[in-house]
């Protein structure tokens, strides 16, 4: 079997310093302020006058995840994978990885994204889910089948990529429904070799997720928590002690570990347990995003005072989480305090679909006023999407929610 190895010639991007400018001066337009970010990696983000949008778990399902975007007006309906936000803010909760075959392609589609949306003032952020860390891990249960074979293929195309790491994943994108449907062709003619396929496809996952790999490296440039403004961002779910033990530290810990960077006294990276690990970690945490209405009422109340707690403790007024499927799609908790974005739109998990009345992404500082109390809504440019509405409420209120609904006068959801 012939041996994988990786070009040396392939440069992994550094890990930013401290506070900087996201974009540069001649991105901005007319008074609109730089965002500005801090933390290695990126902790803290001031995104003064953006819209902000939040988009929940993706789960390698290349279709979702475009339909998704396209309903948020952040990506182009052409087909060409173009920014179409401006100057907005993009999050992305983690768990990008496993149940989906499309992994890399929505990692590459969403770094090809942020690098376009720099250049319009805008920005697209990542946090780490517990699918990342459990990849980074070696843990594989949840790994789709054709998510090896697209391993395999991406640590080929990088082998023949004369470009450095940032150019060549970013490219990715453009390549990967190619290579995915040459493959797909020639499936049925491997035969025997098949499983050796199979097998490179595993070898090629362990060498581009372990701890110091290629995508392992780009994980760590993501955090666990993310605040911008006075939003906080995370997959599971941000505790007091994990404040009292610090989001910069654990975001660093983590990182750290992904690159593969010794922590111990073994000169090996040390797994950062209390980020990672356990029920309460803060990619495992289900506390705030499990349905209220069945649990009784002091247990709500003691819910709502720890995360008034966590909040107080970093000067925030809401928490944006994923991890736990929504079935009725997106929304919020605590008198708002928490807003749940996973709808298991993956074909892996649910396969939610945008025209079953399910928001996709929530809209978190308010669009410039047009009509007051007037809801407006676009036909969707997608054929999946033909049943569906945009919904987007322009008003006095602080904020506004983008989903999709067959009705499109009916408010979705609304935060306060």
């Amino acid at each position: 079997m012939a041996s994988l190895s990786l070009s040396s010639s392939l440069a992994l991007p550094p890990l930013p310093s401290e506070p900087r400018k996201l974009s540069s001066e001649t991105s901005i337009h007319g008074s609109l302020k730089p965002i500005l970010v801090s933390g290695s990696p990126t902790t803290f983000v001031s995104a003064p006058n953006r819209r902000i949008v939040a988009l929940g778990d993706l789960h390698g399902d290349l279709v979702q995840a475009r339909s998704a975007l396209r309903m948020a007006g952040v990506l182009s309906s052409d087909g060409q994978d173009m920014w179409t936000g401006g100057d907005s803010v993009l999050v992305q909760v983690g768990d990008i990885l496993d149940r989906g075959e499309d992994e890399i392609a929505i990692l590459s589609l969403l770094r090809s994204l942020g690098i376009q949306a720099e250049g319009n003032g805008g920005a697209v952020f990542q946090v780490n889910g517990n699918h990342e860390t459990m990849n980074v891990e070696g843990d594989f249960r949840y790994v789709d089948p054709g998510a090896f074979e697209e391993c395999l293929d991406f640590f080929e195309y990088l082998g023949e990529c004369e470009e450095e790491w940032d150019g060549a994943f970013a490219g990715w994108i453009s390549l990967s429904e190619r290579r995915k449907e040459a493959r797909q062709r020639l499936h049925n003619s491997w035969g025997p070799w098949s499983v050796v396929r199979r097998q490179k496809g595993v070898m090629a996952r362990l060498a581009l997720f372990r701890p110091g790999g290629p995508l392992a490296c780009e994980l760590a440039q993501n955090p666990v928590v993310l605040k911008v403004d006075d939003w906080i961002f995370c997959h599971g779910g941000l505790l007091p002690h994990h404040v009292a033990y610090g989001i910069e530290r654990m975001n660093r810990e983590v990182s750290q570990w992904m690159k593969g960077s010794p922590q111990n006294d073994n000169n090996e990276p040390a797994l950062p347990f209390t980020a990672i690990r356990g029920y309460d970690s803060v990619v495992w945490n289900r506390l705030y995003s499990r349905d209220v209405d069945d649990m009784e009422d002091y247990r709500n109340h003691q819910i709502r005072s720890v995360l008034e707690e966590t909040l107080q403790a970093l000067g925030a007024k809401a928490m944006v989480v994923g991890h736990t499927p929504q079935m009725s799609g997106i929304n919020c908790k605590y008198s708002c305090s928490v807003w749940c974005v996973d709808v298991g739109m993956s074909s892996g998990v649910l396969n939610s679909r945008p025209e079953t009345s399910l928001v996709i992404a929530i809209e978190l500082h308010p669009l410039p006023m047009r009509h007051p109390h007037q809801f407006y809504s676009w036909e969707a440019d997608n054929k999946q999407l033909a049943k569906a509405s945009l919904v987007v409420l322009h008003g006095p209120l602080p904020c506004c929610v983008v989903g999709a609904s067959t009705d499109p006068i009916r408010p979705l959801h609304l935060l306060r």
